[in-house]
C-alpha cells in the first residue's frame, strides 16, 4: 500500500464519529438516516463521513429508491491494518500461501496443496490454450484467483497509465473496463489520477478466505 494510500486510511479511521459508524454498521447494514438518528447528527454530516470511509473502502453502499444503505467492509479494515503493521515493521508481502506446510504423500514427495490444485484447475478451466480467458469468472472465489494471476503479471512499484493497463488486459479479454475495475475494488491495484500502481500482496483479497 502507498504511504498516502495508508495515511487516508488512519485519516478515515481516525474520527470518533466515523468509528462509531463502523461499529454501528458492524452490526448490521444501516441507512444514511437511521445512522443520523442513533448518532445524533445531521444527514448531511453522515453523508460527509461516509463518503471519507467509502473512499478508504471501508464501508459499502447500495441505493433502494431513493434512500442509501450503508454496510461495514471488515476484510479492508483489518487488512488495511496488516499493511500498515507491515509496513512499519518493515515485514515483507508474501504469498498467502508461503506460510502453509506442505503436504507429502505415503512415500513422503511434497505434493501441492489443495489450495494450490484449485488454483490451478481454475487457470485450466478458464484460460484457453492460447493463453486469452474464455469468460469472467461470476462465482468470486474463482473471479478473485484470475486477478490474483492477473496481478502477478504486472511489476511492482511500476506505474501504469491506464491506457498502459487497458492493453494488458485487453491481451487476454476484451472487456478491460470490467476486469480493470474489479482489480481496484479488490485492492490488487491502487489508482490515482488515471496512473495505477500494485497494492502489496498483504492487501490483496485473499481467494483462499473466500468460500
Amino acid at each position: 500500500m502507498q504511504l498516502d494510500k495508508m495515511v487516508a486510511y488512519h485519516k478515515a479511521m481516525g474520527d470518533p464519529t466515523r468509528i462509531r459508524m463502523l461499529v454501528l454498521l458492524a452490526e448490521q447494514e444501516r441507512s444514511g438516516q437511521e445512522l443520523a438518528e442513533l448518532l445524533h447528527l445531521s444527514q448531511p454530516t453522515i453523508t460527509h463521513h461516509a463518503a471519507k470511509l467509502r473512499e478508504a473502502a471501508l464501508i459499502m453502499e447500495r441505493r433502494d429508491k431513493n434512500t442509501v444503505y450503508f454496510k461495514v467492509d471488515p476484510y479492508f479494515i483489518e487488512n488495511g491494518a496488516a499493511a500498515s503493521a507491515a509496513y512499519i515493521l518493515k515485514r515483507k508481502g508474501s504469498s498467502p500461501m508461503e506460510n502453509q506446510p506442505e503436504q507429502t504423500d505415503q512415500t513422503g514427495q511434497t505434493g501441492q496443496t489443495e489450495q494450490e490444485t484449485l488454483k490451478q484447475a481454475v487457470l485450466r478451466n478458464f484460460f484457453a490454450k492460447d493463453g486469452r480467458l474464455k469468460q469472467i469468472p461470476s462465482q468470486l472465489k474463482k473471479k478473485v484467483i484470475v486477478l490474483e494471476y492477473f496481478a502477478e503479471q504486472l511489476t511492482p512499484g511500476r506505474k501504469y497509465e491506464e491506457k498502459d493497463i487497458n492493453e494488458f488486459i485487453k491481451r487476454y479479454h476484451d472487456d478491460y473496463a470490467t476486469l480493470r475495475r474489479e482489480l481496484i475494488m479488490h485492492q490488487f491495484m491502487y489508482r490515482e489520477n488515471e496512473v495505477y500502481e500494485l497494492n502489496p500482496r498483504t492487501m490483496w483479497t485473499s481467494w483462499q478466505q473466500l468460500r
